[in-house]
């Protein structure tokens, strides 16, 4: 499981308990993408506190996308989860996700996101949107970063997580994009997980509803176009680098305090 984490000391712990609980063995890959609140050793104690096999390492180039690359280098299993450190997953997490991997040409598998406390009516109506969605949309992500899971071999062949191919937001969406060339992504009603109701105070780094109508429209014949011709070209003139992810107004990014 590979976790990016930048000044997420107030949810960390939470989230590795959670994989800790898994119920098959999680190897933890923490990526400190240059914190200043100490997140790294709460990282830390929450591994030695629940007996963990886990590396924490730091990449200090700013960006979700740099992390992520860094930590995909020290991967050595065969699928890998890419986890949000704010972000609750189930015990069954990890073990539905390799279900699904393990289907005929299954490269990723995509979980659906509720509500903290979701109860199973919340649950199950949120597996029928995204089910639905997935059967009429087969060729799009319709799943979040914080719940992928990818075939190693796959995603590496495609060119993993590189900034020089997309340094952008939304990476969670382009990398699927590339991934999916060499296979289908799939989701099912028990795979999902909680991120936190937490406010956001950067802002928006959400595509437009324009955008999304034309990443639906073109997607299944013309993703690349999407992507790097068109969405590429109107993120950079917003200027929504993937370093933005990490933007919070109590926050220090690059050395400078963010209003």
């Amino acid at each position: 499981m590979l976790i990016p984490f930048f000044n997420e000391r107030d949810y960390l712990a939470a989230t590795i308990a959670s994989l800790a609980a898994q119920s098959v063995r999680a190897i933890l890959i923490l990526v400190d993408n240059g914190s200043t609140d100490g997140s790294a050793e709460v990282a830390r104690a929450a591994v030695r506190a629940h007996g963990l096999d886990a590396l924490v390492i730091t990449e200090t180039t700013p960006g979700k996308v740099a992390a992520l690359r860094t930590g995909l280098g020290w991967v050595r299993t065969r699928y890998v989860a890419t986890c949000d450190a704010d972000t609750l997953y189930p015990p069954h997490y990890l073990a539905e996700a390799e279900r699904l991997l393990q289907r005929d040409r299954c490269v990723v598998a995509g979980a659906y996101f509720v509500d903290p406390g979701a109860d199973r009516a919340a649950l199950d109506a949120e597996a029928r949107r995204i089910l639905s969605a997935a059967k009429l949309l087969p060729r799009q992500c319709h799943a979040g970063g914080a719940g992928q899971c990818f075939d190693v071999e796959t995603l590496r062949a495609v060119g993993g997580f590189d900034a020089a191919i997309w340094g952008y937001i939304l990476e969670d969406h382009e990398v699927i994009h590339r991934t999916m060339a060499r296979g289908r992504m799939l989701y099912s009603q028990d795979l999902w997980c909680m991120p936190s109701p937490r406010e956001r105070d950067r802002d928006s780094i959400r595509w437009t509803l324009f955008e999304r109508l034309v990443y639906s429209a073109t997607a299944p014949w013309a993703g690349s176009w999407f992507f790097y011709r068109f969405l590429a070209r109107r993120l950079q003139r917003r200027k929504l680098l993937s370093v933005q992810i990490r933007e919070r107004a109590h926050q220090c990014v690059e050395g400078a305090a963010v209003a």
